[in-house]
């Protein structure tokens, strides 16, 4: 599959950047530096709309009338959730292997995070320069998972520190409801490049 140019944030989004653009952090466990979780992709979705309008981007999303959904605008170069693609492109940084280095090097996980996410960064980037792309919280893609039997399901990357070493992998992938939300969920940004 061929993937387009695309920006990636080199880092989770953090409790206190949501809060920046939100006004309030929905996270669990106040921390700033920690990234924001508890979050549904509808909450990450609106982030980027948000996050657009202040710099004068336009929408990626456009919101279902009851609020319980959203469809990208795909000629919109506003702030967005990466493609499922292009999140598995990001955390591989063209290594073949299921994981970017030795785990407990790169990710923050059940073994190692004692009950809770951590600050973002504090774990070895990978060959791009991009941290905890597995561990520490999981990560809302923009895709939706299978439409024909899941519906509006979206799809997460990336294992969380909730999860056993063998659930922070490249290849791991889960879907819920939009509206979900735990403490071990969040999100990282991206826009696509029309400039290119």
């Amino acid at each position: 599959m061929a993937i387009k140019p695309f920006l990636i944030c080199r880092y989770q989004v953090t409790q206190s950047f949501y809060a920046k653009v939100m006004g309030v952090s929905p996270s669990s466990i106040a921390a700033e530096d920690q990234p924001v979780e508890t979050v549904s992709w509808l909450h990450a979705a609106r982030f980027c709309n948000r996050l657009s309008a202040m710099v004068k981007l336009p929408d990626r999303y456009v919101f279902s009338s009851d609020g319980q959904d959203a469809t990208a605008v795909a000629t919109s170069d506003g702030f967005r959730l990466p493609s499922e693609a292009e999140w598995e492109f990001a955390c591989r940084a063209g290594t073949k292997g299921l994981r970017y280095g030795p785990i407990a090097d790169i990710a923050w996980y059940g073994e190692n995070s004692e009950g809770g996410s951590k600050a973002v960064g504090t774990k070895r980037p990978n060959d791009w320069g991009l941290h905890d792309m597995l561990g520490n919280v999981w990560e809302w893609c923009e895709d939706v998972y299978d439409p024909a039997v899941y519906g509006t399901y979206r799809i997460f990357r990336g294992g969380g520190w909730a999860d056993h070493e063998r659930g922070c992998l490249a290849t791991n992938r889960r879907r819920s409801h939009p509206t979900f939300a735990i403490d071990d969920l969040g999100f990282r940004i991206a826009r696509s490049c029309f400039w290119s």
